[in-house]
């Protein structure tokens, strides 16, 4: 190929249709750099993990996330896409004062408890804890602070809050984030802002109230900015919590499909990468069997498949990307008729010292209320799926210990109505330790050799729902 037909080489290609590519498509149309697209799909449907289902008896059953965050850049970035979609009059808002947004739960020693949610139980001994939450506060200033590039998150809070907040709180915490071991996953990728303070100011609690205090100089000596407009400002008065969608998240992708659809993107589904191959000024791609030419590549698939693509070229890259691990989560949605719960919540947690089968339990009717039935999720497996019900369980038997755990752990003597189980295969990407500096590596590794490729998705800079949209934004504005 000589050199004006390298040039005249222009399309740019997505691969992966989950909500992160269908993303970098939608903000890529706003790159004028980006002359020509069209994103692939392996499987035969667009939206990736986020699936929404409805049962014979009309619930919503989500196979994977249903309430989204609205703080912070990230949730003010998808709330903006939402208004953008002409999706704000499906918004189903939940506000602070919300059982949903209010009562989180831990089951421990045989019980449920309830998570401190006012400023009182900041005093006072809250079970499943040894002492009351400011002798926590307390034990995190006395603490020496310890210089590390990274450790895990239960280390960093067993050092400095104590071994019953990194076994009953945070360590459960992490399973419902990411379904992963607390005692893997990196503290400086997941919550930076925690390490940082130890780092920079000797404690939590010091670096916390230096960066308010930071914050409220910042304001008096700068310009002020004004408030947005739109939805992100109206979740911001109205104090927001949490917010999903009427007929369940999938709306999302779906719509955000259609307007790319409407402004001329080709989406191609049940077309899968067999082989990737980086040529001088350009790349190959073979999809089915057929071999097609590219301007560039971003890549929104998992790291790990990514990897088996390059490594044939460049081994080192696939060393760093399949180092990123992800786990398999199984995931059940339960019906009963009428209300069976114990109280309203959010849901609870399992922390992992249980050696329950089960992650937690949602309570899907709370948060989105059925008209007369009782809906749950019940997450299964994560970090421990293997060591809980092997490689290959059956249905059946994850369906009956998800109802078994249910019922047990909250009282319920009815047996469901509907339900629906599903096996996520390595849904999840980890953030063990060290991740960071990983990425540092990945993205050096592919400025150095030039590679036309940009990176975007759950693998590298988050796994909610805010951090793929965000981090696909970015990866397609730097496209030069």
């Amino acid at each position: 190929m000589n050199n004006l037909q390298v040039r005249c080489i222009k399309m740019t290609v997505i691969l992966g249709g989950g909500i992160s590519g269908l993303s970098a498509a939608y903000y890529a149309l706003e790159n004028p750099r980006i002359s020509s697209m069209v994103l692939l799909e392996a499987s035969n449907r667009v939206g990736g993990w986020i699936c929404s289902n409805k049962s014979p008896n009309g619930a919503i059953f989500e196979q994977g996330p249903r309430t989204v965050r609205p703080r912070g850049p990230g949730g003010k970035n998808t709330l903006e896409l939402i208004d953008r979609l002409k999706l704000t009059e499906k918004l189903i808002p939940i506000v602070s004062s919300h059982p949903a947004a209010r009562n989180r739960l831990i089951y421990a020693e045989n019980k449920l408890h309830l998570l401190p949610n006012n400023l009182k139980s900041l005093f006072v001994k809250n079970s499943p804890f040894d002492r009351p939450l400011i002798s926590i506060l307390m034990n995190d200033i006395k603490a020496p602070r310890i210089s590390k590039e990274d450790e895990s998150i239960y280390s960093f809070v067993e050092r400095r809050l104590g071994k019953d907040v990194a076994d009953n709180l945070i360590s459960p915490m992490i399973c419902g984030i990411c379904a992963g071991d607390a005692k893997q996953i990196s503290v400086n990728f997941l919550m930076p802002s925690l390490f940082e303070a130890e780092q920079k100011h000797g404690s939590i609690a010091k670096g916390l109230l230096m960066n308010r205090v930071n914050q409220m100089f910042a304001t008096k000596t700068k310009v002020i900015e004004v408030s947005g407009s739109g939805t992100a400002e109206m979740a911001r008065k109205n104090k927001w919590a949490i917010w999903g969608l009427k007929d369940g998240l999938e709306q999302l992708p779906r719509t955000l499909a259609d307007n790319l659809k409407s402004r001329g993107l080709d989406i191609r589904l049940g077309n899968r990468c067999e082989r990737l191959t980086f040529k001088p000024g350009y790349v190959e791609l073979t999809i089915n069997g057929e071999t097609d030419k590219y301007s560039r590549i971003v890549s929104s698939i998992a790291a790990k498949n990514l990897a088996q693509l390059v490594r044939r070229q460049h081994p080192q890259l696939a060393r760093e990307l399949e180092a990123i691990p992800t786990v398999t989560v199984a995931v059940v949605n339960i019906q009963f008729s009428g209300n069976v719960l114990p109280m309203q919540a959010f849901g609870f947690l399992v922390p992992p010292k249980e050696n329950l089968p089960i992650l937690g339990v949602i309570f899907d009717s709370c948060v989105f209320p059925h008209e007369t039935d009782t809906v749950l999720t019940v997450m299964m497996g994560g970090a421990w799926f293997e060591k809980n019900f092997g490689e290959c369980p059956s249905k059946d038997e994850i369906l009956r210990v998800a109802v078994e755990s249910a019922k047990k752990i909250l009282g319920i003597k009815e047996s469901p109505v509907a339900h629906k189980v599903t096996i996520l295969r390595d849904c999840i990407p980890q953030h063990v330790v060290g991740h960071k500096q990983r990425l540092n590596r990945i993205h050096n590794y592919i400025s150095a050799h030039g590679l036309p490729l940009a990176l975007c998705g759950s693998s590298y800079q988050g796994v909610g729902l805010n951090d793929v949209i965000l981090s696909a934004k970015h990866a397609v504005s730097d496209i030069s």
